[in-house]
């Protein structure tokens, strides 16, 4: 797969180096690097924590449109074998944020001397993945000072062949929140169970108990999942557990059936804690708003899109997945949309393999859409 722009160069740069939410210091520098190279006659510069904030000055600006790209990796060990894997130990950009940290680099030079009527605001946004960057971003004096009227951001799409877009207008992405169980009973010998309170089999039946949930607390005509995705309890094979922990995430595609679940969620732990004469605690970790797409411009950018462009439209259906940009939507009008990149293994999967021809593509695509717009 040979590089076809610098910008496929600067990919596989930070391919090689992702980083855990807030601790991005290697990605931070690269981008700043990178950034203070341009000509700086019309950008301005700011960092928050390990994000960024690049301001382009417009040419006769009556507002300002912002763009929105994400810049941490996930605690995921690479299995792709690309001469540029990552140098970071079980660390990976499984996500493909470097795919959006390069398009905003390319839109960034494009825009840094041909500049459009508006101002614009590009955001390296950290901690995506967790424990969440919107949201503490979006509070920021710089976010306040420097607030968008308008902001938009993509996401790449395995699902999808290079040159398509796919996105609708209303929710896109779900509400979500994590989900930590812990268990505490008494241990003791495997042979005297009944001097104990074995922790492996409560958490056994709470999370069968979990997923009934959703099959009979959840509207059927609404959309819930209860995922509990890892289990730790006991220490070897003949002591009873005293202690176990199930994590877990819950996603929602309305505020209200997740406040539903969740209170549900602490009912069956409560009947876990009288029946199994145990201790618990619920930590519901952080939670992300969902994405919801303000109509009209969402509707617009598929209509120019089409119009103007060869990118292939697809009005989409709405996704259990989560992304903290919600929270920048739920005060600031605007839309996020799939990124087609055609890869055999979805994200968050260790084989990941984005086709980088898509990097050019949408450089182009967003470049003459924020052009129109602005």
């Amino acid at each position: 797969m040979g590089a076809t722009n610098p910008f496929t160069e600067i990919r596989r740069e930070l391919h090689k180096i992702p980083e855990l939410g807030f601790q991005e210091f290697k990605t931070q520098q690269f981008l700043l690097n990178y950034l203070y190279s341009l000509p700086q006659e019309n950008i301005e510069i700011k960092t928050w924590k390990t994000g960024i904030f690049v301001k382009i000055s417009g040419k006769n600006p009556s507002r300002m449109i912002g763009y929105r790209a994400d810049i941490d990796g996930l605690p995921i060990v690479e299995e792709t074998g690309l001469p540029f894997k990552s140098e970071h130990s079980e660390q990976m950009h499984a996500c493909g944020h470097d795919f959006h940290m390069a398009i905003a680099l390319g839109l960034i030079t494009k825009f840094a001397e041909d500049r459009i009527n508006d101002d614009l605001l590009f955001i390296f946004q950290p901690a995506e993945e967790g424990p969440g960057g919107a949201e503490p971003m979006l509070k920021s004096g710089i976010m306040q000072e420097w607030k968008p009227d308008m902001i938009i951001a993509l996401h790449i799409a395995p699902e999808y062949p290079v040159g398509t877009i796919a996105l609708k207008e209303g929710l896109l992405f779900a509400n979500t929140s994590e989900l930590f169980i812990d268990l505490k009973g008494k241990g003791g010998h495997a042979a005297y169970p009944h001097k104990t309170n074995d922790m492996v089999v409560a958490a056994c039946a709470l999370v069968s108990q979990l997923q009934s949930i959703v099959s009979r607390n959840v509207d059927p005509l609404d959309s819930a999942v209860i995922t509990i995705g890892k289990i730790t309890g006991g220490t070897v094979q003949n002591i009873i557990a005293e202690t176990a922990r199930l994590e877990g995430t819950i996603r929602t595609l309305s505020p209200e059936s997740m406040e539903k679940v969740k209170s549900r969620v602490q009912a069956l732990v409560k009947g876990i804690e009288v029946g199994y004469e145990c201790e618990t605690a619920i930590d519901f970790g952080s939670m992300y708003h969902q994405v919801y797409n303000e109509e009209s411009l969402t509707r617009e950018f598929m209509d120019f899109t089409r119009a103007n462009t060869e990118m292939n439209v697809v009005e989409c259906r709405e996704a259990m997945t989560g992304e903290d940009f919600g929270y920048m939507l739920e005060e600031i009008p605007g839309f996020m949309f799939w990124l087609g990149v055609d890869s055999e293994y979805g994200l968050h999967h260790a084989k990941l393999n984005p086709n980088e021809q898509a990097i050019e593509k949408a450089i182009e695509f967003i470049a003459s859409y924020l052009k129109y717009k602005g």
